[in-house]
């Protein structure tokens, strides 16, 4: 008896199950509008003067773009989430640790997202409506309503998604207007100010913000049916949205001259605004989380049940939450999304460039062990993005996250080079 399989299990997305490109560019878009995002935009206008903050959203969102677009393809053209192309590119034990790292970190986040969550919509519920919800209760409840979500799959996700996004897409033009009806948009970047950190800061500050995100980008773009849309997936998601989140936080904090994005929208007469971005945009964002999360497990571990995944993940992640484990765990998954960045360059190196021919769900079935170039590969550019991190060594772009990737690519191409294949020009096909 043959057991029937779903998007979760390590398989290639069947045809019956992909949508047009704008369904999967609404999931992207909605990460886009989650609170982290809004907090970024703000902390990079606080740091830098208003001329750099621009360009510094600017530069770095096509950075973003450009990584998310080459990932996303991938995905859409072999139907596989990264977590399945992790173990083509490193091998079934290599990945293993690559895929263990990817499941804790985002599992992690998970559990960030929700104390996150819990606190803002408390202080909304008090500030908004004068009605006193205690932070557990909020964590509870956005929890379980996050983990269903994630065991109906990819199709509730989507569905939120596109309901949500014309809403919050709303709520952010209004922060961005509200704002210029303080100043004009002239005179808030003509204005004198004392940067605290270069451009090469803001920019790091929103790659590094988004680069996971764009990195598993494959876990949806494989539901396009053409791999063009994960190109207007990443630029709607990277370029329009995030830049338009970002950049109305900037405008708004520029305007007022606070820290907290709460405070601003609430000063704003944005207090409903704020409630509904703090809800709609951390649901979507940690219900990709956990979808990630059990992609990764599932791809580690492929004859675990899917549901009871989800479920045990969720669990960990509530636990950690309420426990109150994540003050000290957070710079621990802070260091493990550092050195997973470097992945991205050893997949779309061997993709582009080494083994197109090798990205498909049947290289699984009979795969080897251990990619041993590609895990150096992968080494060298993890120790590299941790100690550029710290400082320890210069960063060529200024961007440490960037050039770990560039690293990790340079070093699996040449040490893979002689055995390309004739057939290494795959986008155009």
């Amino acid at each position: 008896m043959t057991q029937e399989t779903n998007e979760f299990d390590a398989v290639k997305i069947k045809d019956d199950k992909l949508v047009p490109w704008p369904r999967v560019a609404a999931v992207a878009a909605m990460v886009a509008f989650s609170l982290p995002t809004f907090i970024t935009g703000l902390e990079v206008s606080q740091a830098l003067t208003p001329t750099n903050a621009l360009l510094a959203l600017v530069i770095g969102s096509l950075i973003i773009f450009v990584i998310g677009g080459v990932m996303g393809v991938i995905g859409a053209k072999t139907r596989m989430s990264s977590y399945l192309l992790v173990r083509v590119a490193f091998g079934d034990k290599g990945a293993s640790l690559v895929n263990i790292a990817f499941a804790i970190s985002l599992l992690g986040w998970f559990g960030v997202n929700i104390n996150l969550f819990a606190d803002a919509v408390s202080q909304l519920a008090k500030d908004v409506f004068d009605l006193e919800i205690p932070t557990l209760t909020l964590a509870i409840v956005a929890s379980f309503c996050m983990t269903v979500t994630t065991v109906v799959g990819f199709k509730a996700i989507n569905w939120l998604a596109t309901l949500m996004v014309p809403v919050l897409a709303g709520v952010t033009l209004l922060l961005g207007y509200s704002a210029l009806s303080e100043q004009s948009f002239q005179q808030i970047l003509s204005a004198e100010k004392v940067a605290t950190q270069s451009l090469g800061f803001g920019i790091s500050s929103v790659v590094g913000a988004i680069i996971i995100g764009a990195i598993i980008l494959p876990d949806i773009t494989r539901f396009v049916k053409h791999w063009s849309g994960a190109v207007y997936t990443a630029f709607i998601g990277y370029v329009v949205v995030q830049l338009l989140v970002m950049g109305a936080a900037s405008l708004a904090g520029a305007t007022s001259g606070k820290t907290d994005i709460l405070e601003i929208m609430l000063d704003l007469g944005l207090g409903i605004g704020a409630s509904i971005i703090v809800i709609a945009g951390s649901w979507v964002l940690n219900s990709l989380n956990l979808y990630s999360a059990v992609l990764s497990a599932k791809a580690t571990f492929p004859k675990l049940n899917s549901t009871l995944v989800t479920i045990a993940l969720g669990l960990a992640g509530i636990a950690a939450a309420l426990l109150n484990l994540l003050d000290n765990f957070i710079t621990f998954i802070f260091y493990l999304s550092v050195i997973f960045v470097p992945v991205a360059g050893v997949i779309m190196c061997d993709y582009l460039f080494i083994r197109p021919q090798a990205y498909n769900i049947e290289t699984l079935s009979d795969n080897r062990q251990i990619g041993t170039k590609g895990f150096v590969a992968w080494i060298v550019g993890a120790v590299y993005a941790i100690l550029s991190s710290e400082g320890m060594i210069p960063t060529p772009s200024g961007i440490a996250a960037l050039d770990a990737i560039v690293l990790s690519g340079l070093i699996y191409t040449a040490l893979s080079w002689n055995e390309r294949s004739k057939k290494s020009t795959v986008i155009a096909r």
